[in-house]
């Protein structure tokens, strides 16, 4: 049986994960592709972001805070810049969130594929009824 966008809705949507522990970036992937979603990366590190960010292939973005050491707020800054909505996942919580970025989902490791199909329709709620995002 072939599944559709009226059992899947979150099929054909893109998402860039941004992630550096690789047992959470492979159960992240399989949730993402049990909802039907195409997977930019994962990438664990700033500047993969960025390069994957300037490729614009995407229609939203989950993001770790922490990507080996380094806060991932720069790539949350360009993905605000090219107006891509963007969620973290994190074991900090939201309070580990800076208040420019309160308006943007959190959650909070360990989490279940449901709350990451609640944050993708949130995320995507708009674009699902624009145009498609451009895939340079």
């Amino acid at each position: 049986m072939t599944a559709t966008t009226s059992t899947m809705p979150l099929a054909g949507i893109r998402v860039l994960l941004v992630e550096d522990e690789m047992l959470v970036a492979m159960m992240l992937e399989e949730v993402l592709q049990e909802l039907g979603c195409e997977i930019v990366g994962p990438v664990s590190r700033i500047d993969a972001a960025r390069a994957a960010i300037a490729d614009d292939g995407f229609d939203c973005a989950l993001l770790d805070i922490n990507l080996r050491g380094q806060p991932v707020y720069p790539v949350a800054e360009l993905l605000t810049e090219h107006a891509v909505p963007f969620g973290f996942i994190t074991g900090y919580g939201a309070a580990g969130v800076p208040a420019k970025f309160g308006t943007h989902p959190v959650l909070q490791k360990p989490f279940d594929s449901r709350d990451i199909a609640a944050m993708l329709t949130r995320l995507t709620r708009t674009r699902r009824n624009a145009a498609p995002r451009s895939r340079r």
